[in-house]
């Protein structure tokens, strides 16, 4: 019963004395003595007391204090910050602002001539912007500061102004994301191989510069032929680095010419472009999306002029694939490589919106150098190009561009109108001119009409990107350097004319969604090429059955690879917890399959989905699983039909990060992203993230937070929910707005180690007084002290050391025990032995 009742007191007066310590107010006030009524106290020894820390009103002892800094809803990272006693107040104390804090305080600059300073001009007088509080709470280490919207640049919830932007610290990556497969034919040739592909990103950060070099790899075993075939190419090798006072990219080295004008293609030199994810997110671009239909477990490359930029498995049925950089732009390659040996091709184009500029902007890209091919070989003279678009007004945005060199030239200009009911439009006009040796020069024509319209009332969106026709000698600059480097003056194979258009159609009521891509291209004699994809869902419910879902895709592809049509028909039904029960049927120009599959998630990180059925040529099985591991996302699959073939397919994606800091193993699906390397201070086992599945800190207290935006404001976090029972973190919460492909640094304060009761006594058999504090070696506080010496310990590790602080010093030591007791519920006794000279 004594335990019980020492445990209680304890527990209840350090929470009495912590809420005394959270309490603080502004440490610009005056500094007054606050008095205790000691007499309330039940204590035996009344006259053991220190309450000195909690005497002052918003008192913070003069010395370096490393706090996060919340300004409003936004929070600095940690950072040393100074208290100092003010020149007419000796006994009080303020913290101290430096120009360089103040820098990240994200004022407007009209307000820097009007700053006072104090302290040698080292410090920001508070008072000199009228309405701006600060106060300190050293509980959770965090300086509060309350600073009037009006005195701030344009934020956004979830956005900072360029002088918080961090550049990180320097250090190296290697992004990879692995592919193999492995296929048998069961025929009468009965070849079978393996394949390993790979593609992914190594770097190095130095400051605001990146490095990166874009790899990707192929290795085949063909154990019919008894041959294997290897290779590895650096398809990009490139630095950059963000100009925020522009609001721009600056890039050197191997690049592909990024515009919404001309059409991209590849070059050596530089470019400098109005990056659009330096602006709010409502004022951002869009990113492009890829979708289609795989028969089975398939591989879909997406690339770019020989330059893979993703390669994912997907399982068989409809795909959609949204997380594509809003940097992609123009006609993209998209190869579905399907288990059974068919690869169906098409191809998609980005651009999708019409060219609007916000009021009062002016957006710009320009690039200079000289274009080469995929195998690094050089073409053409050197060139440069600039574009650019100007927000007229409210609703007119005018545009236009120049590119050229020597022999080549293009001049572009268009004009877009925002309609405000009813959507957006762009038009613009390119000519083109195109000198070759002891060739008549030619000239040329491109039209392009972009709509878009969002209608709210029905939920619809609509998207037309093109209408675009290309008279017949009009030239692209890709068409000229391959005429030039072929000694072909024919038009064959260049485009006609182009229709893209997207539609996106929710109906809530019924639970109904339809989307609809369809686009078609004409050449100039060549046989066209068109591709469309028809997708109706719905989730509904039927008698006592609910969260049904049945879908419906069509697509149709016609391309000069060949003709591919089908269609793919799903329903679903909940079973269990957490599982569905499906019915699959496809058809194809091929085959027709009929499939009943199994879904089912295995805890919060993995899932896997298990399918038999029949088709024209035999019965089937087929197996998908998925793990977003803490180290890399995983995806396995297998498939089987009779008589035909056996595949199996395992890919690999994650990142290794290495700074001065330290390093880890981690997720990764945005190659050469930006993250956060997080430091829990040597403990591991700790849960972060940044609102999606935490990752686990190695056993070196470290962990990388990957995948995150750029430009952004993001939290990083420990999931206290699942912290281990002897871990306690002091703050859990940290925020970050990271530049391009920066790699952030954050510490946590934890705290590792065992928790109980303990009585602590002074050699000479007294006791430390009530209110003094108990830290570990790291200073971190681990308890405060309550009557008779009796005080709740947190952290407690075999052998550790911890001292206790009073009358504003260190006044003695104590060792923990070299063995815990095996029941933590036990009173530990604690000698402590007082220092020579008291510590500050």
């Amino acid at each position: 019963m004594r335990i019980f009742q020492r445990s209680a007191l304890s527990l209840f007066c350090q929470i009495a004395l912590r809420t005394s310590l959270i309490l603080t107010l502004p440490v610009t006030i005056q500094a007054q003595d606050v008095a205790f009524n000691t007499a309330i106290l039940d204590l035996k020894d009344r006259d053991n007391i220190d309450l000195s820390q909690f005497s002052r009103k918003g008192y913070i002892m003069p010395g370096d204090y490393s706090l996060a800094i919340k300004i409003n809803d936004a929070t600095l990272p940690e950072q040393s910050l100074a208290y100092y006693a003010p020149d007419d107040e000796p006994e009080g104390s303020q913290v101290c602002l430096t120009p360089e804090i103040v820098a990240q305080l994200g004022l407007k600059p009209s307000l820097n001539s009007g700053l006072q300073w104090w302290h040698e001009n080292e410090c920001l007088q508070l008072s000199s912007l009228a309405g701006m509080e600060a106060r300190t709470d050293l509980g959770s280490s965090t300086l509060y500061l309350s600073i009037p919207q009006a005195y701030l640049e344009y934020q956004h919830a979830d956005w900072d102004p360029p002088s918080r932007w961090e550049n990180g610290i320097p250090g190296l990556i290697l992004d990879y994301n692995l592919n193999l497969q492995n296929q048998r034919q069961n025929n009468a040739s009965g070849e079978s191989g393996s394949y390993l592909t790979g593609n992914g990103t190594a770097g190095a950060n130095v400051g605001a510069w990146r490095l990166r070099a874009d790899w990707q790899a192929r290795h085949d075993w063909r154990k019919n032929y008894q041959s294997h075939s290897k290779n590895v190419e650096w398809n990009r090798i490139y630095a950059f680095r963000a100009l925020k006072e522009y609001q721009a990219k600056l890039t050197v080295g191997e690049d592909y010419l990024n515009s919404a004008i001309f059409d991209n293609f590849r070059f050596v030199g530089g470019s400098l472009v109005s990056d659009d994810q330096m602006l709010p997110p409502n004022l951002r671009g869009y990113a492009p999306e890829v979708a289609g239909v795989a028969q089975t477990n398939a591989k879909v490359v997406i690339s770019q002029q020989g330059r893979v930029i993703q390669e994912t498995q997907v399982a068989a049925g409809p795909f959609r694939i949204q997380d594509l950089s809003s940097a992609v732009s123009g006609l993209l390659d998209v190869r579905v490589e399907e288990q059974d040996g068919q690869v169906h091709e098409f191809q998609v184009d980005t651009a999708s919106i019409p060219y609007l500029t916000r009021p009062g902007m002016v957006r710009f890209k320009t690039a200079v150098g000289q274009a080469s091919d995929y195998d690094r070989r050089r073409s053409g003279s050197p060139f440069a190009t600039g574009e650019f678009s100007w927000g007229v007004s409210n609703g007119w945005s005018l545009y236009g561009g120049v590119l050229g060199n020597d022999n080549y030239q293009a001049i572009a200009a268009g004009i877009g109108r925002d309609l405000l009911g009813f959507g957006a439009i762009s038009a613009d006009i390119t000519q083109s001119s195109a000198r070759f040796a002891n060739q008549p020069m030619l000239r040329g024509r491109s039209y392009r009409l972009s709509y878009s319209k969002r209608f709210l009332d029905t939920g619809s969106n609509l998207t037309f990107a093109g209408y675009r026709f290309a008279e017949s000698d009009f030239l692209n600059m890709n068409d000229f350097l391959d005429m030039q480097a072929n000694r072909t003056w024919n038009r064959r194979g260049r485009s006609k004319e182009m229709y893209t258009a997207t539609f996106n159609q929710q109906i809530e009521s019924l639970g109904l969604h339809a989307y609809f891509n369809y686009s078609h291209q004409t050449y100039w004699d060549a046989p066209d090429s068109d591709y469309y994809n028809l997708t109706l869902s719905s989730a509904f419910s039927l008698g006592n059955w609910r969260n049904l879902s049945l879908s419906l895709t069509g697509y149709r592809s016609n391309t000069r690879s060949g003709q591919d049509e089908g269609a793919y028909l799903s329903l679903s039904i909940p079973w269990g917890q957490s599982g569905r029960v499906s019915y699959n049927g496809a058809t194809s120009s091929s085959d027709t399959r009929n499939n009943l599959s199994y879904y089912d998630r295995l805890g919060d990180n993995s899932s896997y989905q298990v399918s038999a059925g029949s088709s024209d040529h035999g019965s089937e099985m087929s197996g998908y699983y998925t793990l977003d591991g803490a180290l890399a996302n995983v995806k396995a699959s297998g498939s089987h039909r009779e008589g035909r073939y056996s595949a199996l397919g395992l890919s690999l994606q994650g990142g290794m990060t290495l700074t001065t800091q330290g390093g880890a193993l981690h997720r990764a699906t945005q190659m050469g992203g930006t993250r956060v390397l997080v430091d829990t201070d040597g403990i591991a086992d700790v849960p972060v993230g940044n609102g999606s599945r935490a990752t686990r800190t190695n056993l070196f207290g470290k962990a990388v937070v990957s995948d995150l935006s750029n430009y952004y404001r993001t939290s990083v976090k420990i999931d206290v929910d699942k912290l281990n029972d002897n871990v306690e973190a002091i703050r859990s919460v940290a925020q970050t707005t990271l530049t391009e492909g920066a790699i952030g640094f954050r510490r946590f304060d934890v705290i590792a180690g065992e928790k109980a009761m303990a009585i602590i006594r002074l050699a000479d058999g007294s006791f430390p007084p009530f209110g003094a504090t108990v830290q570990n070696q790291k200073q971190q506080e681990t308890g405060i002290v309550n009557d008779e010496g009796n005080v709740y310990l947190s952290g407690i590790q075999q052998g550790g050391t911890m001292s206790v602080r009073w009358n504003g010093d260190i006044q003695c030591h104590m060792t923990m025990p070299h063995k815990l007791p095996a029941d933590m519920s036990e009173i530990l006794f604690l000698p402590c032995e007082r220092t020579a000279e008291p510590q500050s």
